[in-house]
């Protein structure tokens, strides 16, 4: 699940509910399928909703408050790459997710990854407590609480957590008494960092620093791999439990990331804007054929304006975005994704009749979106219209927390780049040179995870059910679900 995860603890013991709302609306992009709340206060509090979490008044503020008092909370948008997709499912899947042994003995926690061998968990879970959890949020918070109980310590438990459980996971978690807590898997696949107000009173976690921000606290640091940081002792207390070697994972640097969030040293922003100036030097007399430069909102505007300042080729925003339709095309349900993106966009067509378009997008992933969009602008007039793709050519399914999970959705799994351009009906389809993306990030290539990208993995059974997946579509085989879910169907035999 790319979600957006946030926690936060007030150690003057204030209410938190204004704080978290406005911490997860800022992270509203990273997820939109559902939303969830849960505060302490002499108990626990929580409340779920699906879609994104709703714009609130003054008055809705102050009926939310009374709903979730409290001065420690955590909160989650989901996007999800396990359980089911009806609205039952989706609902009953919303994090954060609640383990509860007893009265007083529970832990609640929002998470953002995927993990890779869930299936195990859940019948270890299953085998000792006949809990049957649904999803891999609540195998994981289960799995905590069951460490917890046999250890009565929170670092050992984590630790335990980190050595059986693979897969990418940064969790928020929530504990009997306020206590507040966040932790990643040993590579840090996905993002989280934590954050202090200037007077050093509220200390908070989240995905991106962003959320951070705009609740005018300071970004203090990242959250290491296999690191447990615990809030609410006058300062953070930070275990490096099981540090494996760092592989944030690439493509948040392209498209999950908010722009004005900082990864590593850099603003995403920055980041894009290198990639536009890299394709316009790797691409130039493909570039110099066209006659402007045209993005797709939002998340390629930085690279069209690094491709304009490299190129001197003009950029034309011709493409533009209902503001109030804020769904994002990628991660809506195949079935919603053409309507969404039809309503999502405008096209100024008198700006590009009889113009060579240089189109300008984060990723290609499916090949569904871009083919629409290339038929709107020749259909608006364009006369050629050729794709610079900031992300490299994705070549294989993603396990930890990017829903591409087959390689049978994936156009350039097994497709080249001319025939990409053939079926999306582009005239030319140019991707992003690997090296190029990793040096455009500013952070050491062995410190990024590719998989994606390069077919390596590093985890041990992510590589083995990506190549064992590749093996059976080579002998002609099919691909029904998400390669994790097949998996844990063959390996429980129920598949």
């Amino acid at each position: 699940m790319a979600c957006g995860v946030y926690g936060v603890l007030d150690r003057e013991g204030k209410p938190i509910l204004q704080h978290l709302y406005w911490g997860l609306k800022s992270l509203n992009h990273r997820g939109h399928q559902s939303h969830g709340f849960a505060t302490y206060e002499g108990g626990l509090h929580t409340r779920r909703g699906l879609g994104i979490i709703p714009r609130i008044d003054l008055k809705g503020m102050e009926e939310w408050a009374a709903e979730l008092p409290g001065h420690v909370g955590i909160g989650n948008v989901r996007y999800s790459t396990s359980g089911g997709l009806d609205k039952s499912s989706l609902l009953q899947d919303t994090q954060p997710v609640v383990a509860e042994a007893s009265p007083g003995d529970w832990a609640v926690l929002s998470y953002n990854g995927n993990l890779v061998n869930a299936l195990g968990l859940e019948e270890e879970i299953q085998a000792k407590t006949g809990i049957r959890c649904s999803c891999d949020s609540a195998a994981l918070c289960w799995k905590l609480l069951m460490e917890l109980r046999e250890r009565k310590d929170l670092p050992e438990a984590v630790k335990a957590c980190m050595v059986e459980v693979e897969g990418a996971y940064s969790a928020v978690i929530m504990l009997p008494g306020g206590r507040l807590a966040a932790f990643k898997d040993p590579h840090g696949i996905r993002p989280l960092c934590a954050g202090v107000s200037p007077e050093g009173g509220i200390e908070a976690f989240s995905s991106e620093s962003i959320g951070l921000e705009i609740n005018g606290l300071n970004l203090e640091f990242e959250v290491n791999p296999g690191e447990l940081v615990e809030a609410g002792g006058g300062s953070f207390t930070r275990s490096r439990l099981l540090d494996r070697g760092r592989r944030l994972c690439a493509f948040e640097f392209a498209y999950f990331a908010r722009p004005d969030s900082l990864l590593g040293d850099r603003y995403v922003y920055e980041v894009r804007e290198s990639l536009g100036r890299s394709l316009a030097e790797e691409y130039a007399e493909t570039l110099n054929r066209c006659d402007l430069i045209v993005s797709m909102p939002e998340t390629a505007d930085d690279a069209a304006l690094g491709m304009h300042e490299a190129s001197g080729l003009r950029w034309e925003r011709a493409i533009r975005r209902h503001r109030y339709v804020t769904e994002r095309a990628f991660i809506m349900l195949p079935q919603e994704r053409r309507t969404i993106l039809n309503k999502k966009v405008s096209i100024l067509a008198r700006r590009l009749s009889g113009k060579r378009v240089a189109l300008i997008d984060d990723s290609i992933v499916r090949g569904d979106t871009m083919k629409e969009v290339i038929k709107r602008l020749k259909g608006s007039g364009a006369r050629e219209v050729h794709v610079f793709v900031t992300f490299p050519r994705i070549v294989a399914p993603c396990f930890y927390g990017i829903d591409m999970a087959t390689y049978r959705e994936l156009i350039g799994a097994s497709h080249t780049p001319e025939e990409v351009a053939e079926i999306i009906q582009a005239d030319s389809v140019n991707y992003q040179p690997v090296d190029s993306y990793l040096r455009a990030t500013g952070l050491p290539s062995e410190e990024l995870c590719t998989a994606c990208i390069t077919g390596r993995y590093p985890t041990p059974i992510a590589q083995s059910m990506a190549d064992s997946a590749r093996e059976l579509l080579e002998e002609g085989a099919e691909e029904h679900r998400r390669i994790y879910e097949e998996e844990m169907l063959r390996g429980s035999g129920r598949g």
